[in-house]
């Protein structure tokens, strides 16, 4: 994923998760980042769901974005 935001003071990182949140259709106080707060690579957890729902959810949302276009 790539974001807009500037990396300084966590911008982005609050960018990337408003992102996630949006495609996979839950609040952004789901999402948080777990590892990797100051770097490129992030883990990321999204409050009761499963790295499999998030991935299919994900996967959903590319296809309809490509879709669109």
């Amino acid at each position: 994923m790539c974001v807009h935001a500037p990396a300084s003071e966590g911008n982005a990182n609050r960018e990337c998760a408003a992102v996630l949140a949006e495609a996979v259709g839950v609040a952004k106080s789901r999402v948080r980042i777990v590892r990797g707060q100051k770097s490129r690579s992030k883990w990321i957890a999204v409050e009761g769901m499963s790295g499999s729902q998030v991935r299919a959810l994900l996967e959903q949302s590319a296809e309809a974005e490509e879709r669109a276009r």
